[in-house]
């Protein structure tokens, strides 16, 4: 129990699961939570971690019944956590003229922002009464500027931006940190359908090493890899014009595939 302990939500692959192993070799105790609890089990078997340091719960960031009473399971299991990082989230293509499609905005921000407030709820009292702490939200560069096809994925990460940012002034003296990050392209089943380019795309453990790095100086807000900082706001400083016409033509992410499991 002395060991620091970190909370990582989507844990089940992609980013969450990287950002699982990095954690752990820092020496972190580990609790996880996903849908699909029994595949991070035998990802955890299948890397030979000590069970009595990694503790997995079950549950869906949508149902926030659900997700919140995960988290007093894991206060009153393993503690207080050091770090919460609310990394789970879902990304499907968007089009306001298919009425059907009304469904993967809810879920979007259901799973990518209602998810993330329930996600953090159990521990901010419990980090304010200690004094320390980091709650971490992903947030993503799409949520600098709209893309085509993009809208509720790039609208709900604008919100995680704004909400975090809103998080960040109302916890300024309680010694509870939040931070911001915002991936570029991660190569994780999320982009892996993406049929446009994908300029600095970096595997998922590069992605973790360098959020472990930001997480634990306690940075309010990075974006990785930064040369996808410097494009995002090169983007944001363009006239709505010229950005348009830059984006002509470019391919919309894919909606959604009946029976590929997405919302």
């Amino acid at each position: 129990m002395s060991a620091p302990l970190v909370v990582i939500t989507g844990a089940s692959s992609g980013i969450g699961q990287a950002l699982a192993a990095r954690f752990h070799r820092a020496g972190y105790r580990l609790a996880l939570v996903a849908r699909r609890s029994e595949q991070v089990q035998a990802w955890v078997l299948a890397q030979g971690f000590d069970p009595a340091g990694v503790a997995v719960y079950a549950a869906d960031v949508r149902d926030i019944a659900a997700i919140t009473a995960a988290g007093r399971a894991c206060i009153a299991a393993q503690g207080v956590p050091d770090v919460v990082i609310a990394n789970a989230g879902i990304s499907v293509g968007f089009d306001t003229a298919i009425a059907a499609d009304l469904e993967v905005m809810r879920a979007t921000f259901e799973t990518n922002n209602l998810g993330m407030a329930a996600t953090f709820q159990p521990f901010v009292a419990p980090m304010c009464a200690r004094g320390s702490g980091r709650l971490v939200g992903i947030a993503s560069v799409a949520g600098i500027r709209g893309l085509p096809g993009h809208g509720a994925y790039c609208a709900s990460k604008a919100a995680v931006i704004a909400y975090c940012e809103s998080l960040r002034g109302e916890l300024r003296a309680s010694g509870v940190k939040v931070v911001t990050l915002g991936p570029g392209y991660v190569d994780t089943p999320l982009t892996q359908r993406n049929p446009y380019g994908m300029p600095f795309l970096m595997q998922p453990d590069v992605f973790a090493n360098r959020a472990f790095d930001a997480i634990t100086r306690g940075l309010s807000y990075r974006v990785i890899p930064w040369q996808m900082g410097v494009v995002a706001k090169l983007m944001r400083l363009l006239p709505n014009a010229l950005y348009d016409k830059l984006l002509a033509g470019r391919p919309r992410k894919p909606r959604a595939a009946p029976g590929d499991g997405s919302p």
